[in-house]
């Protein structure tokens, strides 16, 4: 039977947001509806509510949640009511290419429910962001986004590995197959930026140089891993990361803003032979520029990072162990917990750099 909860939605660009009743239909073939503990405010339901993504409004925002499966739907296998899972984005299908050649993490064919959850008010149908929409007390998803971990983390820590924590890892750990005793950039310290930090510290790096504008960020890289700071208002740091690194630059620069000046800045402070990874999301009219002989000969590696190439089923567990075991603090990247009511001042304080991730609490 359809239950009737509350939700957070985006009703048109640059609306504010507003808290509404939503309907949550029961879980079909292949579904499962899952009752949300937590979930972080991500700059991706901002770029939602301002229409950065698509105009496929009204949406139901949030996406970097964790709960309790409620009710699967027929043919569901992998997880039960009452399994304690993180929601994720990615759905793979095991069957398009990437994964026939054992590179799920590429999956070209992810998948969302098919049902739509709506208003109650007008039955108007709902976009969730990223397949999820997570804002709201339950949501319906594909079972295949449901990702089974230790029921002893805190939701509030467990829901950050839904999206921004698992880029920012997974761009050091995976895209950039960081590796012990290698120097590594990360330009941009939000909270993708220094959980990049995070992964480069777990996989062992020498050295590993936090780059922002705003010195309250890279205090809070330090304590995130980075063994050297620059503030790129007052020094180049194209110039500071070659000085830091003997001249030659960083063998992995990864770039969490998203902007083609910062994206040059990756490029030219790299090694010969260095990679270059792409974690930051760009906006559609954003072109890039460079010298086609630079990227020639300086060969190494320009990649993009997908989700940090993760693949839901390995890396959340072993994440979530990393945590409960002491060796990975998920818990530094939570500023503030809030309620429901107060996206709308969370998006506010996130567009001042006030905080590293609200999370809201249900």
């Amino acid at each position: 039977m359809a239950q009737e909860v509350r939700g957070v939605i985006a009703p048109g660009k640059d609306e504010p947001v507003r808290l509404e009743t939503i309907v949550v239909p029961d879980p079909g073939p292949g579904e499962a509806v899952v009752q949300v503990q937590a979930c972080g405010v991500c700059h991706t339901d901002l770029h939602y509510k301002q229409g950065g993504i698509s105009d496929d409004f009204p949406f139901l925002l949030g996406h970097e949640a964790a709960g309790v499966v409620e009710s699967v739907g027929a043919g569901v296998t992998d997880v039960a009511p009452g399994d304690f899972v993180i929601l994720n984005w990615r759905a793979v299908c095991g069957r398009c290419r990437a994964c026939l050649r054992g590179q799920p993490w590429y999956c070209f064919d992810t998948h969302n429910a098919e049902q739509k959850m709506t208003l109650a008010s007008t039955g108007q149908e709902l976009s969730p962001a990223l397949g999820i929409g997570a804002f709201a007390e339950k949501t319906l998803v594909a079972a295949g986004q449901c990702t089974k971990v230790d029921p002893s983390v805190s939701a509030q820590v467990a829901g950050l590995l839904g999206c921004g924590v698992m880029a920012g890892i997974g761009a050091a750990i995976n895209t950039g197959q960081v590796g012990r005793g290698d120097t590594v950039a990360v330009i941009g310290c939000g909270g993708v930026g220094d959980a990049a930090i995070a992964g480069a510290n777990l996989a062992g790096a020498a050295k590993i140089i936090a780059v922002d504008i705003d010195d309250r960020k890279l205090e809070t890289a330090r304590s995130m891993g980075a063994t050297h700071t620059v503030n790129s208002r007052e020094t180049d740091p194209v110039e500071a990361i070659r000085e830091l690194t003997g001249g030659f630059g960083a063998d992995v620069v990864i770039e969490a803003v998203g902007r083609p000046e910062t994206y040059k800045q990756a490029f030219y402070a790299r090694d010969l032979a260095g990679t270059v990874v792409l974690v930051g999301v760009p906006t559609p009219e954003m072109k890039l520029e460079l010298p086609l002989l630079d990227v020639f000969g300086r060969g190494g590696a320009l990649k993009s990072s997908w989700y940090g190439d993760c693949l839901p089923s390995r890396d959340f567990p072993m994440l979530i162990d990393l945590h409960l075991q002491g060796r990975l603090d998920l818990g530094a990247f939570v500023t503030e917990t809030i309620q429901l009511d107060e996206v709308e001042k969370a998006f506010e304080r996130m567009h001042h750099g006030d905080v590293l991730r609200s999370v809201v609490v249900l």
